[in-house]
């Protein structure tokens, strides 16, 4: 879960010139929206729809061991605590490119099960960004439609155009990664 987190607060950018740098596509059932602030903050929103149970796209979402393969660049995920109350403290390291830092994430989670999930940067590299997942059932329960929503503070500046380049190939690429891993694939 955190490991898509941690792409996009890569990916947004931070300072107030950058607003200029919006984008939006759909593709079917996929929908992302991705754009930076007034306020220099990157903000995404994105949707799709998965042929799998809520519960079985939530446990895909919190598993650590699938992050490497369902997001870019992530290299580790791990639970560093876990509260009576279900919520956890995970961990991210993620490496976007070879000319970028290595960046480490940390964040308190808080879950509903097989309804939502969010997240709230809480230390590391990555420190201001909030966001959650939200699974709506579809077709009773057989599908579900997951929402991400994040706002997130990018820890240097990078080029508005480089941003947008990576946003349009990753963002997607982990929302249907995701939908890959529920659906078996």
């Amino acid at each position: 879960m955190r490991r898509l987190t941690a792409l996009f607060a890569v990916l947004a950018l931070s300072g107030p010139a950058h607003a200029a740098s919006e984008w939006a596509m759909r593709d079917g059932d996929l929908d992302v929206s991705a754009h930076a602030d007034d306020r220099g903050r990157g903000v995404v929103r994105a949707s799709i729809d998965i042929a799998a149970p809520p519960a079985v796209v939530f446990r895909v979402i919190l598993d650590c061991d699938r992050a490497a393969r369902m997001s870019p660049g992530v290299k580790s995920c791990r639970v560093v605590s876990r509260a009576p109350d279900g919520s956890e403290i995970r961990e991210h390291t993620v490496r976007w490119a070879f000319f970028l830092p290595t960046l480490r994430s940390t964040s308190r989670v808080t879950l509903t099960p097989d309804r939502e999930i969010h997240f709230t940067c809480i230390g590391g590299d990555i420190r201001a960004c909030d966001g959650s997942w939200k699974l709506e059932p579809l077709d009773g329960g057989q599908r579900t439609r997951v929402t991400y929503d994040l706002w997130a503070t990018a820890p240097f500046a990078v080029p508005s155009r480089m941003i947008s380049g990576m946003m349009r190939r990753d963002v997607p690429s982990a929302l249907k990664a995701l939908r890959r891993e529920c659906e078996g694939g």
